[in-house]
């Protein structure tokens, strides 16, 4: 534990309110919250934590002295979230990998630097998650799965054993994906779809009720 460093948190919405519980939970140092809509803030408190202004804040830190937490969400064709993991990797700041207590995560799985594991969620035997991928609330990763870089698993997301999913997936709420599918790269799984086939790169697979379909994005 004495080697953990304090912790920035970069934005104020959702997503970054679950990893301050998160981080909190864990027993981390948070040193503050970097936002835009918090510049004329400064001083003030977000959630109890100090403000400590917009991106510019972070000019005045020391990549060696603190960590990043990546608060920026994650939302079907968004880039923000991975824009700004790479242009803080660039000026050489890291991001932790983040577990929640209540999260359970095989000894042998490999979680690459800033992944996010949230409340509730299991990844098992010999599983690899690629940078800046959010493993989200209750979601279950199986044996042997492989994930890429910026992957999405939305709470509740199930991956059975085995399967890949290539960089920028985004598996949506109650989707279900069976053992040995590939996923790729950018591909969308809509909220509740039932993965029965590969699906290449940018498709786009919907779902509920029993119902899917799959239609190609023009990105």
């Amino acid at each position: 534990m004495s080697d953990r460093k304090p912790l920035v948190i970069l934005g104020a919405g959702g997503h970054a309110k679950v990893l301050l519980s998160l981080v909190t939970s864990a027993g981390f140092d948070v040193l503050g919250v970097c936002d835009p809509v918090l510049a004329d803030q400064i001083g003030g408190r977000w959630r109890g934590v100090p403000i400590l202004g917009g991106d510019a804040a972070l000019d005045a830190m020391d990549p060696e002295a603190i960590e990043l937490v990546n608060g920026i969400g994650q939302l079907v064709g968004g880039t923000g979230r991975i824009k700004i993991f790479q242009r803080l990797k660039v000026r050489g700041y890291r991001f932790p990998v983040l577990v929640h207590p209540s999260a359970w995560v095989d000894g042998t799985a490999d979680l690459h630097e800033g992944v996010q594991v949230l409340a509730g969620a299991i990844i098992q035997a010999d599983v690899v998650v690629g940078a800046n991928s959010i493993i989200n609330t209750r979601a279950g990763i199986d044996h042997d799965c492989c994930l890429g870089e910026d992957v999405y698993v939305a709470p509740g997301a199930t991956l059975c054993g085995d399967v890949r999913v290539h960089n920028r997936a985004f598996i949506a709420s109650g989707a279900t994906v069976i053992q040995g599918m590939t996923i790729g790269e950018g591909v969308v799984v809509g909220a509740g779809a039932v993965v029965v086939r590969n699906l290449e790169a940018r498709q786009i697979l919907l779902g509920f009720a029993g119902r899917k379909k799959a239609v190609w994005r023009d990105d």
